[in-house]
């Protein structure tokens, strides 16, 4: 397993070839087409993480497209599930379009902070993008009907699922670093556009899929 020292000197690299995102940079240029590279297997791997990491407070800041939200939320310390944030933490991933929210999985909450805060730890402190949260039946029904990527047993109908964005991380590295935590599966869903694609990610058995 790479060092924490290789694991920046290849951060950098992938930086300088636009692996992480560059908005700066014109499409169709030798380094935007850089990151269609595959990064290192180690890179952004969860698995270098003592538990230094899992013990301090847990706070995660979130923006919701959709509903134009934007909150930064305490949610655990000393221990323990802040009540109240987690209740905040469950409206924001509620399904905005059926207007109904339900008990998300603390789990899938651990997935997001500990993504959010190793990257953190390198200088990228971007909100993560809530694009999808729980979703009804009905409207996850209304989504696979319309042609949109969605399982029929979707995992989001549970609250087990998000599929999220990080403005300064493409799919494959956002994606494989949440593959690191080892706790669920992974959907890459790569798309053209300003916003690129996002990524699945839930609590359910370990796997990953391209859509």
């Amino acid at each position: 397993m790479a060092s924490r020292r290789n694991f920046l000197q290849q951060s950098a690299r992938l930086c300088a070839l636009g692996a992480l995102g560059s908005p700066m940079l014109a499409p169709g240029t030798a380094v935007a087409q850089a990151t269609d590279l595959e990064p290192p297997p180690d890179l952004f791997d969860a698995q270098l993480l003592d538990i230094d990491f899992w013990i301090k407070p847990r706070t995660l800041s979130l923006v919701r497209p959709q509903s134009g939200e934007r909150a930064k939320v305490l949610y655990w310390k000393d221990g323990e599930v802040i009540d109240s944030a987690y209740q905040e933490l469950c409206h924001i991933l509620r399904d905005v379009n059926g207007r109904a929210s339900m008990p998300i999985d603390p789990k899938l909450f651990e997935i997001l902070w500990g993504t959010q805060a190793f990257i953190a730890r390198y200088g990228m402190t971007q909100p993560l993008e809530i694009l999808s949260g729980y979703r009804t039946e009905a409207s996850n029904k209304r989504l696979v009907e319309e042609g949109v990527p969605a399982a029929r047993k979707s995992l989001h109908t549970v609250g087990k699922a998000a599929d999220i964005r990080i403005a300064s991380l493409n799919e494959e590295v956002l994606g494989g670093l949440i593959r690191s935590f080892r706790q669920g599966g992974v959907g890459y869903y790569y798309r053209s556009g300003p916003k690129g694609g996002w990524i699945h990610a839930d609590t359910g058995l370990n796997r990953t899929w391209k859509g």
